[in-house]
């Protein structure tokens, strides 16, 4: 299986990488690939302080952890994504947050999966009707 992950399931796994989340990723042994796009870094960058003061971790703490979650994702330059997938994703994320509009594109392009834990919107895609999507407990149902 291939997912795309967005930054919502990244942010979880670094929040706490004992979860469901954090095993899924850490311990998928070749049945799931992950993808996701460059912005990701940049989007956890920008939330640093953020994760710092949360999770109490020192700063070389987080960013070995950092390296260890980016390690198990393939990362996509958002400028491999053909313009007609970018405007596709704009229509469907534009009434919920276009600041996920890279991974509905990369989704989109590579035509898998997009993993979200963010309810907002997974609810705004599936009333635009789109359906590729997987939340985290069926990825739970299947790996089980």
């Amino acid at each position: 299986m291939k997912l795309v992950v967005d930054s919502n399931i990244v942010f979880s796994i670094l929040l706490n990488p004992n979860s469901h989340i954090g095993d899924t990723v850490f311990n998928a042994d070749g049945e799931i690939s992950f993808y996701t796009c460059e912005y990701l870094r940049e989007e956890i960058s920008d939330h640093k302080d953020k994760l710092l003061t949360r999770t109490g971790y020192s700063e070389k703490e987080l960013d070995e952890l950092e390296y260890l979650v980016y390690k198990q994702i393939t990362f996509f330059s958002e400028r491999t994504i053909p313009f007609e997938f970018w405007q596709k994703a704009a229509s469907l994320v534009r009434d919920t947050d276009m600041n996920d509009i890279a991974f509905v594109a990369l989704s989109l392009f590579l035509d898998i999966k997009l993993w979200t834990g963010d309810k907002t919107l997974a609810s705004g895609l599936l009333k635009k009707g789109f359906t590729n999507i997987i939340t985290t407990s069926e990825i739970l149902s299947i790996r089980e």
